[in-house]
């Protein structure tokens, strides 16, 4: 994992306790920082339907999941068209209501994201005078043969970028209509 000069104390406090990942040579991984203009629990309402991603991951077209919503659970998710994949499965390997932790691990699908794993927490911060939410999300991947590190980091890390600025709008767009609701 990149080290983690440029980002900010807490940023460090926060990769430091809950995105530890010990890639393997034939790995690569990376931490990446969202700040959200919304409070973590509107935030966190969105992050942890493992049954609805495509709320926010705008790449996801469907989502069924397999059993009940629980550690171990797997969710089939239809990957839209345009992207080098349809399908992929993944299970659930962490839920924390309290901390604000999900974690999910790719166990198949037609994509090259073998042994995949990320990390997504949540963290309280003020933004502007407002409740905000510092969104923290890091992964680790085989590098597919072909592939360099640099080049399977680059992928995983813009289709993650896109998720996280989708998160954003959509966290923010509802963050706004509830800060401009009337007060009765």
């Amino acid at each position: 994992m990149s080290g983690t000069a440029g980002f900010t104390s807490l940023e460090r406090e926060c990769i430091r306790r809950h995105h530890r990942h010990d890639p393997a040579d034939n790995q690569c991984s990376s931490v990446l920082i969202k700040h959200i203009k919304a409070p973590v629990p509107l935030v966190w309402s969105l992050v942890r339907r493992f049954d609805q991603p495509q709320k926010y991951k705008p790449f996801i077209s469907r989502c069924v999941v397999q059993g009940n919503l629980e550690i171990g659970s797997l969710r089939e998710v239809d990957v839209k068209s345009g992207l080098p994949a349809t399908t992929s499965t993944e299970r659930l390997e962490l839920l924390d209501d309290d901390k604000h932790i999900l974690s999910i691990r790719i166990v198949g699908g037609d994509h090259r994201l073998r042994n995949y794993s990320s990390i997504i927490s949540l963290h309280s911060e003020i933004i502007e005078g407002r409740p905000g939410t510092l969104v923290v999300e890091s992964f680790v991947v085989d590098t597919p043969e072909g592939n360099t590190k640099d080049e399977t980091c680059f992928v995983v890390e813009t289709l993650i970028k896109c998720n996280l600025k989708s998160l954003a709008d959509v966290s923010e767009g509802l963050a706004i209509q509830d800060w401009t609701e009337p007060i009765v």
